[in-house]
């Protein structure tokens, strides 16, 4: 009972050491690359694991290459894998490049990767180009007319300008850009209507695709409607505008004018004031007088005489002329 519990003990202590070593040690993955023909060093597959690289991410794209005939070593696949970038997409985008007849080494595929950018979809958009369309673009000729336009741009990405080039959202806005300034330097709407594919012309030769990851090949105007009047609504807006800065000058002038008339007023009434006040110092003086006897009672009484019959030929004069008002308007 001992002896059997003793070979139970041993064969689990094999067991667990060889479970340990064939989950350590990759030996499938090994049987699978050197079936494939790719020879690689168990030792080098366990240095693996020890730099904490799964073997698998880097083996299996090898498997691939070298299937493909690509001429890549496993150095610089785990270099790769090491800075981050994804193995298995360059590999795939190695493949399709030379299925495509499109140079492109390793070291740039791994540089375009790191970079961010999906090295894989660039080979495919130079295989298959791609279409871009831009929004709506409003754009406003000469006789102020409004035109909205909406292209689309044919790009295939350029391999070489990858690492550092500008990305669509350049593209859409040079494209807008060139919209913009074709149609505005148009002397007439009806022009750009009836040839719309001169904007096309335009807009390429001014060389778009300068310092973008992107080779333009075509730029077609899809759509093109007329918008607003945008000169007519300028020249009302301004016409208003005008209206209200006469209708302000206007105002002030009236504002100035009750101004001057209340001021006139004031100083009628201070006129006013002053004449009564001397009227009030006439009796004191001719009291006076007839106290001093420079004044004789005959001489009193013929101002006072002369003072009534002012009076009198005042109210005839005014009477004559309420009369003459009506008689007119009968």
């Amino acid at each position: 009972m001992g002896s059997a519990m003793a070979a139970f003990a041993i064969i689990a202590v094999i067991f667990i050491i060889l479970s340990l070593f064939f989950s350590f040690v990759p030996v499938g993955l090994w049987i699978s690359a050197y079936a494939a023909g790719v020879r690689i060093g168990i030792f080098t597959l366990i240095g693996m694991r020890l730099r904490r690289v799964i073997p698998s991410r880097i083996v299996n794209p090898m498997i691939k290459a070298v299937k493909a005939g690509l001429n890549v070593s496993i150095n610089k696949l785990e270099a790769h894998y090491l800075a981050g970038g994804n193995v298995d997409r360059v590999v795939n985008a190695l493949i399709a490049a030379q299925r495509a007849n499109i140079p492109l080494e390793f070291e740039r595929a791994a540089a375009i990767d790191l970079a961010g950018r999906d090295v894989l979809e660039a080979v495919q958009m130079s295989v298959n180009p791609r279409v871009i369309e831009t929004p709506v673009i409003a754009a406003i000729a000469k006789d102020g007319i409004e035109l909205k336009a909406k292209a689309r741009v044919t790009v295939r990405a350029n391999i070489d300008r990858l690492v550092g080039g500008a990305g669509e959202q350049t593209i859409i806005a040079r494209v807008g850009e060139g919209i913009v300034s074709t149609v505005g330097s148009s002397d007439n709407h009806k022009e750009v209507l009836e040839n719309p594919d001169s904007i096309s012309k335009t807009v390429l030769e001014k060389g778009l695709d300068a310092g973008t990851a992107f080779e333009i090949l075509s730029i077609d105007i899809a759509d093109i409607d007329v918008g607003r009047n945008i000169g007519a609504q300028l020249q009302t807006d301004q016409a208003e505008a005008d209206k209200r800065i006469a209708q302000a000058k206007a105002e002030e002038r009236r504002a100035m004018a009750v101004a001057r008339e209340q001021e006139m007023k004031a100083a009628v009434q201070e006129m006013r004031a002053k004449v009564v006040e001397a009227e009030a110092e006439v009796p004191k003086a001719m009291a006076a007088a007839l106290k001093e006897g420079k004044l004789g009672v005959l001489d009193y009484y013929n101002l006072q005489n002369i003072i009534a019959d002012t009076q009198m030929r005042n109210s005839i004069s005014s009477m004559s002329k309420t009369d003459s008002i009506g008689n007119d308007k009968k």
